[in-house]
């Protein structure tokens, strides 16, 4: 049973305990907005060499959400177009410290993305492992590649929302 003296003793580690997980929490979603802008004008950025824009190809191609892009902009053309939002995204993230504006419209984008990009699990060729015995488990690549966009996702809609709460605080005043 636990008597008083417990429960008092308890609770100065308790309180450094939360306090000590507020500051991480603040301190870590201080790198959430420069990540996803790294990640998007980075990888946005390569779309515009063929390298890239092949790589993607196969995705695109396969996929009935997008696969009329490729049909229609060709390979390039839709490495391109990837490219400008990708950048445009990113730029976006970046612009959070700016106006909390931009990062509603960047992140919305960003959900759209990952969206698109986990709908992928179900329509690439080559997801799942036969060798393992097929779905559930996953291949390294694509499978296990586009399975970490389930994180960036829940990124997204945090910075989403988080965004418009700010957007709506600036705007009351």
């Amino acid at each position: 049973m636990t008597n008083f003296t417990d429960t008092v003793s308890a609770r100065p580690q308790e309180e450094r305990l939360h306090l000590l997980g507020s500051r991480l929490a603040r301190f870590g979603s201080l790198f959430l907005y420069p990540a996803m802008a790294i990640i998007f004008l980075w990888i946005g950025s390569m779309k515009f060499t063929d390298y890239e824009a092949s790589g993607v190809s196969g995705f695109v191609l396969n996929s009935p959400l997008v696969g009329w892009w490729q049909t229609l902009l060709g390979i390039g053309g839709t490495g391109v177009m990837l490219g400008i939002y990708e950048v445009v995204t990113g730029l976006l993230f970046a612009g959070r410290f700016l106006s909390p504006r931009f990062s509603v419209v960047g992140a919305g984008m960003s959900v759209l993305t990952f969206l698109i990009t986990l709908s992928f699990l179900f329509t690439t060729p080559g997801v799942s492992e036969p060798l393992a015995g097929g779905f559930p488990a996953l291949s390294a690549m694509p499978g296990q590649f586009l399975l970490k966009d389930i994180a960036l996702l829940a990124v997204s809609i945090y910075c989403l929302g988080e965004s418009l709460m700010a957007a709506s605080r600036t705007s009351s005043r």
